[in-house]
């Protein structure tokens, strides 16, 4: 970390130095250089750029395109106008510049507002790197492109589902690691053990403000809390399941079969996306299948999805015949007159009436059964996927009471997610070297469950999902895909198309409304078009 600080530092000198020079050649005081913000004032000036640019230069994850924008727009105003100068002066300015300042035989030619003659490669270099500036505007701040891959949130969001989701709800967060690939997650393309992101520089958490704050039921993007350490070759089971299944010396030494371990920041962790069940300040109970809010039962989600156990009278069974359900999990038989599938509680009364079929009953787990898979991991919380808590969600300002028993539940937020240490010696408790017997949170907490609530790896089995982990609501279903279908049009999921996603589950699909409206636009605009009278 002292490295790359002084690796920046180096930088940061390098380019002011330069920009002092230049600034001096192009008439303009070179102490100007040292004010931040105003040297960009001055800098934009020298290039002939709009001075709102400053906005967009202060960016975190657009400001260093930017700047690369504007070294090559620098450099061409002092006569290096060939495309090696314009390489050199986008990826290594911070040297270029000052290279270019001390050279005797440089002179400041003011940018003309003529039409420049540029080759092809440059007018598309150009043309790409404000398209890139501009999408990662938008991918940032606005909106951006998801796609569903597993089906932990059917049947309300299917596999192939093509969504949009909305970052200004929550409010838009600052990038932790702005020096990143532009449109891809932690990884380059065909190499996923090669970062897409250089950590020069890590910022803390930042968000602007929302119009809104995270309520129960709504349908949340998340970074994946124990996604912060990583095995490169192997996704699932997780790093985390590995070490408690394994122990933490194979899962490091094993780099054969799993690969390195390597740390992840916030915003380069997996993307998830899961209904919010319980909010900060919440206490979730799972009894019997059935969830309780601060004591209160709730309802599925219309779509969602349980596990049933269908018992035969002992005749022939074809699991085929449930294909008329559209069932997205494949039926698996338990012994030779059960099988287990996960269905919509509408369709429950309809496979009550199939020919053969005894009895359909929700499969819940017995509550004395310990899943050592379940958080907090600890056999003192026998829990399972069916009978959970009663656990507190951590709210911001809260102060709980903390003891041996209790610190299972909390110790993941305090040193992961609220980067304290914390140290045991018998029954005592220390945090940050002091004896402590309460704890204030400083985030807020949220618990995410699937509604496929017998098929979903969730909070259930990874504990909480702290605030900075929030990407955004998902809004809107623009495309969906089946798996199968013999061609193009059978593929797509017609009654999905331009729906909305909210806390009940998807509305109805808005594809033919758009289109009419769009048909009438058209006709309209071609129509009040005036014709040439024929000279004739």
């Amino acid at each position: 970390m002292k490295n790359t600080t002084y690796l920046l530092i180096i930088f940061a000198v390098s380019t002011v130095i330069g920009l002092w020079k230049l600034f001096e050649k192009a008439g303009e005081k070179g102490w100007k250089a040292l004010i931040p913000i105003y040297n960009y004032y001055i800098w934009l000036k020298l290039i002939k750029k709009p001075w709102w640019w400053i906005f967009l230069i202060i960016i975190p994850g657009i400001d260093y395109m930017m700047l690369m924008v504007m070294s090559v727009a620098l450099s061409a105003t002092f006569g290096k106008k060939k495309t090696v100068d314009a390489v050199l002066a986008a990826l290594i300015g911070f040297f270029y510049l000052p290279y270019i300042a001390f050279q005797k035989d440089t002179k400041y030619t003011q940018p003309s507002d003529k039409i420049e003659n540029k080759s092809v490669t440059r007018e598309w270099v150009e043309a790409i790197v404000f398209a890139v500036i501009a999408a990662s505007i938008i991918r940032t701040f606005f909106v951006e492109a998801y796609t569903i891959p597993s089906s932990s949130m059917e049947k309300t969001l299917m596999v192939g589902d093509y969504l949009f989701v909305s970052k200004v709800s929550y409010g838009p967060r600052i990038p932790n690691t702005p020096l990143s690939f532009p449109f891809v997650h932690h990884s380059l393309p065909f190499f996923d053990d090669v970062k897409s992101y250089l950590e020069w520089i890590e910022l803390p958490y930042l968000r602007l403000p929302g119009y809104e704050k995270v309520k129960n039921n709504d349908v949340v993007v998340f970074n994946y809390p124990e996604g912060d350490t990583v095995t490169t070759k192997v996704s699932n089971p997780d790093y985390y399941s590995l070490c408690r299944h394994y122990g933490r010396a194979v899962v490091w030494d094993n780099k054969e079969k799993l690969g390195d371990v390597v740390y992840r920041p916030v915003d380069k962790q997996e993307n998830y996306i899961k209904r919010c069940i319980g909010i900060a300040g919440d206490t979730i109970l799972i009894k019997r299948a059935q969830v309780f809010i601060n004591g209160k039962s709730t309802t599925l989600a219309q779509e969602a999805q349980a596990g049933y156990v269908v018992k035969t009278d002992g005749s022939y069974f074809n699991p085929e015949a449930l294909k008329g359900l559209d069932i997205t999990d494949d039926p698996r038989q338990t012994d030779s007159t059960s099988w287990l599938v996960n269905l919509p509680k509408e369709n429950v009364e309809k496979i009550k009436n199939y020919v053969g079929i005894k009895s359909v009953q929700l499969d819940i787990a017995d509550k004395e059964i310990f899943d050592e898979d379940i958080y907090p991991n600890n056999p003192h919380y026998r829990w399972n996927v069916d009978n959970f808590g009663p656990l507190y969600i951590p709210k911001a300002g809260a102060t709980i009471k903390l003891d041996t028993t209790n610190l299972p539940l909390y110790s993941r937020v305090i040193t992961a997610y609220e980067h304290n240490d914390l140290k045991t010696v018998g029954n005592k408790i220390f945090i940050n070297g002091k004896e402590s017997n309460s704890y204030t949170f400083k985030m807020n907490y949220y618990f995410m469950m699937g509604d496929n609530r017998h098929n979903s790896e969730d909070s259930r089995f990874w504990g909480f999902v702290p605030e900075d982990h929030i990407v955004g609501k998902a809004v809107f279903i623009w495309m969906s895909w089946k798996t199968t279908g013999a061609n193009f049009i059978q593929k797509i999921r017609w009654n999905r198309l331009f729906s909305f996603i909210d806390s009940n589950g998807v509305s109805r699909s808005y594809f033919i409304p758009v289109i009419i409206v769009a048909a009438l636009i058209f006709m309209f605009t071609y129509f009040r078009k005036p014709r040439k009278k024929d000279e004739n």
